[in-house]
């Protein structure tokens, strides 16, 4: 696994990372596992910037930026295209900054000698053995979303530097503070078209060096990305097309390959064990990472398109991959109640109305969904959702029928003990409490929550291309300077119905990038198929995972029989709690995977330089 990590303080170290390199220009810190190529560090006496992953910063622009370091406008260190952590020396004081997706996280250890830190919150609770913060994992699996519980790590004693925000480490002590704004500025979405282009061409452009490259051409976004980088290079495109899902990714593929010069087209057909869940019955053979993620569950389906990619490209390269399109280009339609909050009637009428015939209901019922959730702001929202918790245990129906909120329950958290949820709901009061910076709109708390589940997400899948093929995995999406361009777009135009992604049309209808044909696509595929397959296929393995016996049953965090009840509905070819299974498994897989790690660290017979 990649890593990197740090020591401040008034006494030196005599641990580092177990087979560590150490930062040039910078005093005990350390990368485990990146190549001197993705680590890049300019500086002088006083004065020190190393920015470790895909960075799209030369040497000279990094040397350019030493005045901005001095300055402490941090900020600006994240402002080139790629994804990368920042860490940066100014006198005395060291600023530690990582993306505002979540790919390169940090957290914390402090005590009387000083402050680690680190991207792996495993590796800071391997120091003297930290258990797993029970409460921590329960607030990621009833609610999905990582700044409930903003400052707390999967592991007690480990602190977490939430998003949009980096650590600082000087004499004074250890502070947390924020770099981004709560809130985007608000642009027209005809407005940043360009700079939305502009941006993600850049990102791509970014990853494409002297190596082969490869992409996923399959939706709207992954096509955007490999058309883009079809503009540069050579691009062996591949799609996942097995019968089983009856979508029309394959033609719009193929049609795409034979418009686009620089694509080569290859399918990747699916097989028995091409299914979720497959393959999960020995985790050693799946990469360590340093929290759950969603793509063990479709490690299988991954490993068969890395295995093509590997077949048609002249070595290991880099794959783009268009995680994290829908976070950014389009919106949930929870901006309603924002719309609603705003006293914007007219709007969310016109909307509701437009949504109530996607989904054959009424515009009534839209807004009724949309209304509860448009009186409470987060902090309400939060003590609302810790009220529901004491309560007991739900029925399960599809979370698209339950009212919209800030903070839903998922089906997961009616599957925890009654004690579990009583410790969850006091910590989320708690958070509810203490809370003083928090976005003022449902929309753009959602956008941020999306994109960390995705990061976090994209690191395990990140670290499946890693381990097996030596492939790079690209995701320009969560890309900082993406990200912002395109949430500066209110949600209620990126998300608007009647248009499938506007923001991407607005930003590439009329170039040579992408055929308009692509771009007038509104369909989407779907893996349900391949998710009930798996489930079927693997009922009796999975009901064992969760059982009784399992790390997450020792938790509280999962009771059999709402697990049997999900399962056993999946087999049957009914609806069911199909994310809440995901988020568990992963869960109880990343538990038994964390308890067999190596070691994380390692005695030096010297004591490493004082801070």
């Amino acid at each position: 696994m990649r890593w990197s990590a740090g020591w401040y303080g008034t006494a030196g170290s005599s641990r580092r990372p177990a087979g560590g390199r150490a930062v040039p220009g910078l005093d005990n810190t350390w990368t485990c596992q990146w190549p001197a190529a993705r680590i890049s560090a300019v500086g002088d006496e006083r004065t020190a910037l190393v920015v470790i992953g895909e960075c799209g910063a030369d040497d000279a622009q990094l040397q350019g930026a030493l005045p901005v370091v001095r300055a402490r406008d941090w900020r600006a260190l994240t402002r080139w295209p790629g994804s990368y952590l920042v860490v940066a020396r100014s006198g005395e004081t060291v600023a530690v900054i990582g993306d505002l997706a979540g790919q390169h996280p940090v957290y914390y250890r402090t005590d009387a000698a000083g402050t680690w830190w680190s991207t792996a919150a495993s590796a800071l609770a391997a120091l003297d053995g930290a258990p797993v913060d029970g409460i921590a994992l329960a607030s990621r699996l009833a609610f999905g979303q990582s700044d409930v519980l903003a400052g707390r790590s999967l592991f007690r004693d480990v602190q977490r530097v939430p998003g949009g925000h980096l650590l600082l480490l000087g004499p004074g002590g250890t502070v947390v503070e924020r770099y981004e704004p709560v809130s985007c500025p608000r642009v027209d979405l005809r407005e940043q078209a360009p700079v939305v282009r502009a941006a993600l061409a850049e990102a791509v452009a970014a990853r494409i060096e002297d190596r082969p490259v490869s992409a996923d051409l399959a939706g709207l976004d992954s096509t955007t990305l490999a058309c883009l980088a079809a503009q540069r290079v050579p691009v062996a495109a591949v799609t996942f097309a097995d019968e089983r899902l009856r979508d029309d990714d394959l033609t719009f593929a193929a049609r795409t390959a034979a418009t686009v010069p620089g694509l080569t087209h290859h399918t990747v057909p699916g097989a028995v064990g091409t299914v979720y869940y497959a393959g999960l019955e020995d985790s050693s053979q799946l990469p360590l990472t340093d929290a759950p993620n969603a793509y063990v569950v479709t490690a299988s389906i991954k490993r068969a398109v890395l295995d093509t990619v590997a077949e048609n490209t002249p070595g290991p390269g880099v794959h783009f991959t268009g995680a994290a399109g829908d976070a950014v280009l389009s919106a949930p339609s929870s901006y309603l109640a924002d719309l609603l909050r705003e006293r914007r009637h007219r709007r969310a009428l016109q909307h509701a109305l437009a949504h109530a015939r996607l989904r054959h209901t009424s515009a009534f019922d839209v807004l009724a969904r949309a209304r509860p959730a448009s009186k409470v702001d987060l902090a309400g929202a939060w003590q609302q959702t810790a009220a529901e918790l004491r309560g007991p245990a739900r029925d399960w129906m599809p979370q698209a029928q339950r009212p919209l909120a800030w903070t839903p329950l998922l089906a997961s958290a009616d599957w925890m003990t009654h004690g579990a949820r009583l410790m969850l709901a006091a910590a989320v009061d708690e958070a509810a409490s203490t809370l003083t910076e928090a976005p003022a709109r449902l929309a753009e708390w959602s956008d941020w929550q999306d994109l960390a589940r995705v990061g976090a997400d994209t690191a395990g899948w990140r670290a499946l291309a890693l381990a097996g093929h030596g492939i790079e995995l690209a995701a320009p999406f969560l890309d900082n300077e993406v990200i912002r361009s395109c949430l500066a777009v209110p949600a209620d135009e990126r998300g608007a119905p009647g248009a499938y992604k506007p923001l991407l049309d607005a930003a590439f209808a009329g170039s040579r990038a992408l055929p308009g044909f692509a771009l007038a696509r509104t369909t989407k595929g779907g893996f349900n198929a391949l998710a009930y397959a798996g489930l079927r296929a693997g009922g009796p393995f999975l009901r064992d995972l969760l059982g009784p016996a399992s790390h997450l049953a020792a938790l509280g965090l999962v009771t059999e029989q709402p697990v049997a009840d999900a399962l056993a509905r999946a087999a049957a070819g009914q609806p069911t709690a199909q994310g809440a299974l995901h988020l568990v498994v992963a869960a109880e897989v990343w538990l038994r995977q964390h308890a067999a790690a190596p070691a994380w660290w390692e005695e030096v017979g010297d004591r490493v330089a004082v801070a």
